[in-house]
């Protein structure tokens, strides 16, 4: 178990390095933080709507997401598989589960360092009036769980190819058929056609659903479940890629 958890611990160091030792990482981290706020002050009218909560601040976390969780996890191993170095990781004493978690948590937490610069809009809303503090919190929840779980839909589409432009196209299109799956539109079209038992299933097995749920101050133990089931389904998904990969 502790060998186990220095591997994790040494693997996750250095892909950490490797993000914040990167310019591109805090270009990243820069544009994430100029679209958030363009579109909760500009595009989503916050001052307009003259109301101290973050739910217009919070709608645009999974259209964010869906672009900067791709782009942040398309190279983890799609770029060790192009040059080889994955086979010369796996000659050390760590396991493929070593690597997939180390190299998750390591996403994880950068995309999660960029969630919680967000902290200027927190401060603005408590300026503006008294807002609803469990509903902020449980957001905030929803937002990192959802963040955890569309990276790790990018490790896994990251572990099938030596392309990181595949890898990032494959991420997205996964990650937007779980988003748009509770969308609006998407339910209403899908109610003229299936019946409600199929709707329903539609509808709960959307990212959106659930986030949307958190959004609200409501913590539910199934949305939570929710996003971790996606997660450790998708990591198991890329530790058995990099074992058929090894052998």
């Amino acid at each position: 178990m502790s060998r186990s958890l220095n591997s994790v611990k040494a693997i996750l160091k250095r892909e950490l390095l490797s993000y914040f030792h990167s310019p591109t990482a805090y270009v990243v981290l820069v544009v994430f933080l100029i679209l958030q706020g363009f579109f909760t002050f500009y595009v989503g009218g916050f001052y307009e709507s003259g109301q101290a909560e973050l739910s217009l601040f919070f709608t645009w976390h999974p259209w964010i997401f869906l672009f900067l969780a791709p782009a942040v996890t398309m190279r983890l191993f799609s770029d060790e598989k192009r040059t080889g170095t994955i086979e010369l990781l796996m000659t050390f004493p760590v396991t493929p589960a070593e690597i997939t978690t180390a190299k998750f948590l390591a996403a994880w937490i950068f995309i999660s360092s960029g969630i919680v610069l967000t902290f200027p809009v927190v401060i603005t809303v408590y300026y503006l009036g008294s807002p609803d503090t469990g509903a902020i919190i449980s957001g905030y929840i929803g937002s990192f769980l959802m963040a955890g779980a569309l990276i790790s839909i990018g490790c896994f589409s990251s572990s099938i190819t030596k392309s990181q432009v595949i890898a990032f196209l494959s991420a997205a299109s996964l990650s937007l058929f779980l988003i748009l799956a509770g969308h609006s539109p998407v339910i209403q079209a899908a109610s003229g056609i299936f019946p409600k038992i199929i709707v329903n299933f539609i509808s709960e097995m959307s990212i959106l659903t659930h986030f949307k749920s958190l959004t609200k101050g409501i913590i539910d133990l199934r949305d939570i479940i929710y996003f971790l089931s996606i997660i450790i389904f998708m990591l198991f998904l890329n530790t058995s890629a990099i074992n058929s990969n090894s052998k």
